[in-house]
């Protein structure tokens, strides 16, 4: 019984490998995203499997092309840290015109908490500087 439960964790995992693949040579020969649903699936393969919080962040050139993805924050199953200062130096080291900020939650809950809303308004203030 285990074992169909094993095969089918494994086949999920060898096409989420296989879908990064594709979408790691798809980004190279057309790394801009054109649309919000494009970073949408970009950022869902990222997380898809974490058992625990990260905050990461895209970094975007001015044509909307993707500079760099960076996992800057872990966490627990619930909660991260996140420091507004190491995401603008990450942002400034990589010469990024724009980020994309990308928190995900394990629990399967997608609302955004009230200090998940005050880190975003901390880190636009801090950005737009």
């Amino acid at each position: 019984m285990h074992s169909t439960t094993d095969q089918t964790v494994t086949y999920d995992d060898l096409t989420i490998s296989r879908a990064l693949t594709i979408l790691d040579s798809r980004l190279k020969s057309h790394p801009a995203f054109p649309h919000p649903e494009s970073v949408k699936h970009f950022l869902r393969l990222q997380s898809h499997s974490l058992p625990h919080e990260v905050f990461a962040v895209m970094f975007l050139d001015a044509q909307n092309r993707l500079i760099g993805y960076e996992r800057l924050f872990r966490g627990t199953l619930t909660r991260t840290s996140v420091y507004p200062r190491e995401v603008v130096k990450s942002a400034l080291a990589m010469n990024a015109a724009s980020v994309i900020l990308h928190h995900n939650h394990p629990s399967g809950l997608c609302e955004p908490s009230t200090d998940d809303i005050a880190i975003t308004r901390c880190l636009r203030a801090t950005l737009a500087l």
